[in-house]
């Protein structure tokens, strides 16, 4: 490692899913001070617990990594490195309010010299145009002569032990050439699998939300046809087996698409394109059909009961799993609370079990009450809506014991279980 990377002191703003783990991985070599506006959050992670699980309170008290919600502790940082959430506001349009905080947070410490790369998720020409004006105005001090930005996506997935950090290729860039190479030679040293240096940073923001943006195309056309398959009694995942027998057929698989990237990034994208003029079509009629899996999913669950003979005035629904995909608490955008809606306004009591979710932020964030632990025998409907691990442990009989034994349904929305052991799936 270069002196000049030996001395820097790194301050990593934001320390949710994102931030944690590098602000871990850095400390392991580097002087670095986690910063997170949440004084709960900072308190457990001092005590050595990360409720998003990500970090084993082992690797997070071992690392030495500093936390702190006081700013004034970034007073002697010169690597700033922001990882603060970039949702979409109810209208789908990109919400860089905490981003913009953060910037003015770090403005208010800003010394000469200082670099600041922003991790988040944006549109294509927000670091510089949106994130570099406010660290001007906060800290007086001048873009690329005082100071120096970079943009290094990230890349985390939520639940995931195989691909951390370390082991995902980096994308970084910075604003002149000089800071582009420091900044891949800083995330190059704690990068085992290593980087890739984008040409700007405009090339890396378009990068970032391509990436998801494919990924959400690819799934709303599965969706789509998932959709059609059910009108011609064929099963999807038949067709999906059969068509994966050739080399290049790619494996998406149909179901709700929620989270903090693949469900907002393409936001942000069409965002910008809007803003030059350029009125997209694929990506937003992937997004409308995505978005929509929730309504047909409930739909069908009703339908099938009806079909039972069911009556739905005294029926009880049970939906397991309520995190926006499997073995992770995250509740990031989940599309599940779609279902859960539309059952409860078709009339139906639902209950949700969720053995990986804090029943605390359940409340907090969607006004749901958790149920600890299912009753045999009590329901009418069951939605396998999430693949946990604790879900394909007790099987079809294990889910199945939950239904009531004079009639219920059972719908696999994760196709977790044989074909001809549930009434559904997409």
């Amino acid at each position: 490692m270069s002196q000049v990377l030996c001395n820097r002191k790194i301050g990593v703003l934001g320390l949710g899913y994102v931030g944690l783990p590098l602000a871990v991985s850095f400390a392991k070599k580097y002087d670095v001070v986690g910063f997170d506006i949440n004084k709960v959050r900072v308190d457990e992670l001092a005590s050595g617990h990360d409720r998003t699980l990500e970090v084993s309170a082992d690797e997070l008290i071992e690392s030495g990594l500093r936390v702190s919600a006081e700013p004034t502790d970034l007073d002697d940082v010169d690597v700033y490195i922001v990882t603060t959430p970039t949702p979409i506001d109810e209208h789908k349009n990109p919400d860089l309010t905490a981003l913009l905080a953060a910037s003015r947070t770090v403005g208010s410490t800003l010394r000469a010299g200082d670099i600041v790369i922003y991790e988040s998720t944006v549109y294509p020409g927000a670091t510089e145009d949106d994130c570099v004006p406010v660290l001007e105005q906060t800290s007086g001090l001048t873009f690329n002569k005082d100071f120096f930005v970079g943009y290094s996506p990230e890349r985390i997935n939520p639940g995931d032990k195989e691909h951390r950090f370390e082991t995902i290729l980096k994308v970084t860039s910075g604003s002149t050439p000089e800071i582009a190479d420091l900044i891949d030679d800083l995330y190059g040293s704690v990068v085992t699998a290593g980087t890739y240096k984008a040409s700007s940073i405009k090339v890396a923001e378009a990068a970032k939300v391509i990436e998801n943006t494919q990924r959400d195309v690819n799934i709303a056309l599965v969706n789509e046809l998932a959709l059609l398959f059910n009108r011609l009694e064929i099963d999807t995942q038949e067709v999906l087996l059969a068509a994966g027998t050739k080399w290049n057929f790619l494996p998406f698989q149909p179901g709700l698409v929620g989270g903090h990237c693949i469900g907002v990034d393409p936001y942000y994208l069409t965002h910008k394109a809007r803003a030059v003029g350029y009125h997209p079509e694929v990506i937003l009629a992937g997004r409308r059909i995505n978005d929509s899996m929730g309504s047909h999913v409930a739909s069908e669950l009703v339908m099938s009961m009806l079909r039972k003979g069911i009556d739905l005035r005294s029926a009880r629904v049970l939906i397991l799993g309520l995190a926006f995909k499997e073995n992770t608490p995250d509740l990031r955008n989940t599309r599940v609370t779609d279902i859960y809606a539309e059952l409860m306004a078709a009339g139906l009591e639902v209950d949700v079990h969720d053995p990986w979710v804090d029943a605390a932020e359940a409340e907090h964030e969607y006004d749901l009450t958790l149920l600890a632990a299912p009753e045999a025998g009590r329901y009418a409907g069951i939605l396998l809506a999430v693949g946990h691990n604790e879900f394909r442990e007790l099987g079809a009989t294990g889910i199945h014991a939950f239904g009531d034994p004079s009639g219920h349904v059972l719908y696999d929305l994760k196709s977790l279980l044989p074909s001809a052991d549930s009434d559904l799936r997409l």
